[in-house]
Formats: structure tokens, sequence, C-alpha cells
């Protein structure tokens, strides 16, 4: 991935005696190796996180209380303030967010502007810290601190580009989603001054029900349903894989290749769409997660947890509808040796 790094700092978050606190970087981090090897590393995570959401900056149209984020962002950009006084202003507000919601994390914040791909770039993280050891030269063992790249769940990146270009656009900041609850990424959203706009879980939610349906409405037959949702499943993984867009009328194009029909699966559903209320824009990122709908069931609960692709039903797996009974032929062999071993056969 070639990066190019226009500014970049680190600011400390720490907490004693159940308080956080803040250290601020006076100035810029050098460029060098292991600046761009971070970097790389968590743009990596940052692009490979399944479930993402997307948004704009919070506007008078809005009915909420816009922070000070964004006119620090466009002081800096027009100049009027240097990068390292917009960072420690980022710093300060982020701290105010984690003191209200009463959240003592250690960790760093790195905000870095970078172009790749002809693409301005701001991205702003929190990074957590990871305790491990560690072997001096003294070949005695230390406890040291280690940044956990990979625990990432705080984190936006904010299309510079699209921003100045694209004025009205609602998904030029994109950021992580968070889990069940109150999700740890609304506080990063205040904190940002922006409102998610975009529902990439729930368009692809309908974009996959909209293919299921076209399926049972063009009377295909099972198998021929499943090759359709492997084809989207493929053509829909593709685009995530290269972060681009999930186009409907291309998507459509791919199915009149795979199985002709008189009607096109962009009339449909543009149609079905509209009849549930529901959004399927003609462009959209699509959620990662959700995507395996398409070609996987799955479900949990009761203590039961179960997963099994679409090409298993009526062969290795069957379902009465009318008992509500899955039979599996053939178990999975890591199953198969647990069950033998509890039963105690060839023990």
């Amino acid at each position: 991935m070639q990066l190019r790094i226009e500014n970049s700092i680190i600011h400390q978050f720490y907490s004693h005696d159940d308080q956080v606190g803040l250290r601020l970087a006076p100035e810029a981090l050098a460029e060098d190796e292991q600046l761009h090897e971070l970097l790389e590393e968590l743009t990596q995570v940052y692009t490979n996180k399944p479930a993402k959401g997307y948004a704009s900056f919070l506007t008078e149209a809005d009915d909420a209380e816009r922070g000070p984020f964004p006119d620090f962002m466009q002081q800096w950009h027009a100049n009027e303030i240097q990068f390292v006084d917009f960072s420690q202003q980022a710093a300060k507000l982020l701290l105010e967010q984690l003191q209200n919601h009463n959240m003592l994390e250690a960790g760093f914040l790195l905000i870095t502007r970078y172009q790749h791909l002809s693409t301005d770039y701001l991205l702003v993280a929190f990074l957590p810290v990871k305790e491990g050891v560690s072997i001096n030269p003294n070949l005695a063992v230390n406890k040291s601190s280690q940044l956990d790249i990979s625990k990432v769940q705080l984190a936006a990146r904010i299309n510079l580009t699209d921003w100045e270009t694209e004025a009205d656009s609602e998904r030029y900041i994109s950021f992580i989603k968070g889990r069940a609850g109150r999700k740890v990424s609304d506080f990063f959203l205040d904190f940002l001054g922006c409102t998610e706009r975009l529902n990439s879980k729930s368009q692809t939610q309908t974009l996959i029900e909209a293919v299921n349906e076209y399926g049972k409405a063009a009377e295909l037959e099972p198998q021929q349903r499943q090759s359709l949702n492997a084809v989207a499943y493929e053509y829909c993984d593709q685009q995530w894989k290269q972060g681009e867009d999930v186009n409907v009328k291309d998507l459509s194009e791919h199915f009149s290749q795979a199985q002709p029909s008189e009607r096109s699966f962009d009339d449909f559903s543009r149609e079905y769409a509209q009849q549930r209320e529901a959004e399927l824009p003609e462009e959209f990122p699509a959620d990662k997660s959700t995507l395996r709908k398409l070609v996987k069931f799955q479900g949990q609960g009761g203590g039961v947890s179960i997963g099994f692709d679409h090409t298993q039903l009526g062969e290795r797996i069957n379902y009465d509808a009318a008992t509500d009974t899955l039979t599996i032929h053939g178990t999975p062999p890591n199953l198969r040796d647990q069950l033998r071993r509890y039963f105690g056969i060839d023990s």
C-alpha cells in the first residue's frame, strides 16, 4: 500500500486514580519507516473491519448540537492554525468526551493526514494498548505496554477530497461500527461532530431480500436460486475487497448473464424496495458480515449455534417445516471426534 504521509501526531491518554489524563505531543512525528509501517498496518486493519458506518458533519438542518471539531478542522485546512494546534484541540475534545462518559481509557490518539491513490484522507484513531513482556539486553524479563492495533474500535476516516468537492455528500466520513448495547462509536461520533447518514448493513440486508424474492418471482429451482445468490455474493464481495460500491445495475447485468429473465433485477429491486418502504440506492457500500447471508444459513439461540452453506440444504441437511427439525447427514470431523469421545466410542 503506497501512502504519502503529510502530517502525523500521537497524543497519550492515561488513567490514574480513577481519572483519565492527557499528555499532549508538542510536535508532529518525523516521517520514517516505523511510522509508515504503523500507518500501513492500521489502514489495513481499518479496511478489513467488516462493519462500518458512513457519516457527515452535522449541519444547521440537523436537530443536534455540533461540537467544535469540524470548525477546528476547517481552520487547519484553511491554514489558519497549524496541524499540531488542531490535533491538540482535538485531543482535548476527546478528553472531555471520555470524562463525560466516565470512560477510563488508556491509549493513544493518532491523527494522520495522508494521500492514497490521489485521494486526501484524515485518519483519526484511538489506539488501545496491551500489557506484555519483553527480554531486555541483560536477558531479564521486563513488563511493557504495546499498541494493540488489531483491537482498534474507535477510528474514523475523513475523505478530505470528497469533503472539499462534494459538500452535500452524506458519506465522506467512514467509521468502525460498535457492537451491542450503546455503541462505543456513538461518543466518538459526538467527539467528531458528525452523525451517521448511511446504514450499509440495512441496505445490504434489503439487497439480499430482493435477491431472494427475485429468484422466487422468476420461479427458479432451488439450485438455480443458489446459483443466483452465489453470483450476487461473488460480485458484492469483490466490490467490498476493492473498496468499491455495489452497483445494482451492474449486479443486474451479472444476473442476466447467469440466469436470463424477462424482467431485470434492476427493475425488480426498485419496486421491491418501494413496496417495503426500504432504502436501496443505486450504489452503496456493502456490509461484509451481512453479505454472508447470501450463501450461508446461520443462527443461534437456546444453547445451539448452527451454520451451513446454502448448497448443503437438500443434500447433507434436510429441513422439515412441519416439525421444525433439521436432519444432518454426516457431522464435521472435529465435532464427530468430540461426540465419540463423550460417549466413549472407540476410546
